[in-house]
């Protein structure tokens, strides 16, 4: 698994349609400890947060990862009322409206979560327990 920013200037909304939780993690502080290490190691989030509840988003596409049907697999890193949220599109693709559905992968997602929560603990070397 590799992990590729995307930049506030390639960002599209329509990427993430797919885009579901994976995870939250509650432990206090992580949210934080997370987002500083990503500002060191990205710069200026992919998004720009309004809200107090929300102050960074962080997307990337990963590489390494088979995501079929869909043709990309993207991961979002982001904290959401001072928790860490892991998000991602793994196990969901777009129908020809648009909207979401699952795939075969879907049931994966749990197994799919830990091994982002381990790429991302090993890269920002911050543990997420």
């Amino acid at each position: 698994m590799h992990l590729e920013f995307v930049p506030v200037e390639e960002f599209y909304f329509a990427l993430t349609l797919a885009v579901k939780t994976l995870e939250e993690l509650t432990t206090s502080g992580l949210a934080e400890k997370v987002g500083r290490r990503l500002e060191q190691e990205c710069g200026q989030s992919s998004t720009v947060a309004a809200a107090t509840q929300n102050t960074y988003n962080y997307v990337f596409r990963v590489k390494g990862i088979d995501n079929s049907p869909a043709a990309e697999l993207m991961v979002s890193v982001s904290d959401w009322q001072g928790n860490l949220r892991l998000s991602s599109d793994y196990g969901w693709t777009l129908d020809e409206e648009r909207k979401p559905v699952r795939t075969v992968k879907f049931e994966q997602r749990n197994d799919f979560a830990q091994q982002v929560r381990t790429y991302l603990q090993e890269w920002l070397q911050v543990s997420m327990e």
